[in-house]
């Protein structure tokens, strides 16, 4: 199977950093998507608070491999694999995978900051990494959807530090400036929409002032060639053994294995290469 990508929707990625896909899973397979993630336990188990500036909490859950959960198939899809390696120019395999859950008027906000930002120091040495969000709930506006500045994948890697909310993201001045010649774009998604980004796109999201959920599934890509020089909590590089599409609907109702707890990630840290300064470099 080819990209899903056309032509333009390809070139628009590598110009704008980012593309959205409306209806990219059918109304079955995202029905099967959100039944996961209020159903299954292990989901619940695993989740942890990362905290914003006001003390809200954004919740979190992050595994390395796929399985075959829902979830895991899904990374796993042809039409997501496919797409990946069409936007990377060749093999990729899975970084990882990562719920984040902003739950009705508590969800927190995530400063501007760029993939590429945490992944360079994991021993990437290439930004040959690419993620593709998938809304399990409809994003807006008022549940803090996400955030582009879109074209900022051509700035290259930004310098990022520990900020006083103990996220780690860019300095805001350099954003400013780069708003000056980039537009803001909130990404407005329906369930089953995706959004393929690229890891040098800035993105930020605000805190849910809404009465609705806003959760999303994210399936983090790196090219087999980019392989990390160093150990690290996230994989070096695995072959991806990819599935044909219609086992995401095979999967159907099978959830996360509650006893690979090794594959799940505990609460992340800022690098050592940032913590060892003693944090707050960018008073954000």
């Amino acid at each position: 199977m080819a990209s899903i990508l056309n032509e333009l929707e390809t070139n628009d990625f590598h110009k704008n950093g980012f593309v959205i896909v409306k209806n990219f899973f059918n109304k079955k397979e995202t029905q099967l998507l959100q039944n996961a993630s209020t159903q299954d336990p292990t989901i619940r188990e695993h989740l942890y608070d990362r905290k914003d500036s006001e003390g809200l909490s954004t919740k979190m859950m992050a595994w390395n491999h796929p399985d075959d959960s829902i979830y895991g198939v899904t990374a796993r899809s042809e039409k997501i694999v496919d797409t990946m390696e069409g936007l990377l120019g060749g093999e990729v395999y899975h970084y990882h995978s990562k719920i984040t859950a902003k739950e009705p008027f508590e969800g927190g906000a995530w400063e501007w900051h760029q993939d590429y930002g945490y992944w360079y120091n994991n021993g990437c040495l290439f930004p040959l990494m690419a993620t593709v969000m998938i809304a399990l709930d409809k994003c807006t506006k008022e549940n803090g959807c996400l955030q582009v500045l879109s074209g900022s994948n051509n700035l290259g890697r930004i310098d990022h530090a520990l900020l006083e909310s103990g996220q780690v993201g860019v300095d805001l001045k350099r954003v400013d400036e780069a708003k000056k010649q980039l537009e803001l774009v909130y990404c407005e998604m329906d369930p089953g929409d995706v959004l393929f980004f690229h890891c040098n796109t800035l993105h930020r999201s605000d805190k849910n002032n809404s009465p609705n959920r806003r959760w999303t599934l994210l399936c983090c890509y790196n090219a087999a060639r980019n392989d990390p020089f160093i150990d690290h909590h996230h994989p070096k590089y695995t072959p991806l053994n990819k599935l044909k599409n219609e086992e995401i609907i095979k999967a159907g109702n099978k959830f996360l294995d509650v006893n690979d707890v090794d594959t799940f990630l505990k609460r992340p840290t800022a690098p050592p290469e940032l913590s060892k300064t003693g944090g707050k470099l960018f008073n954000n």
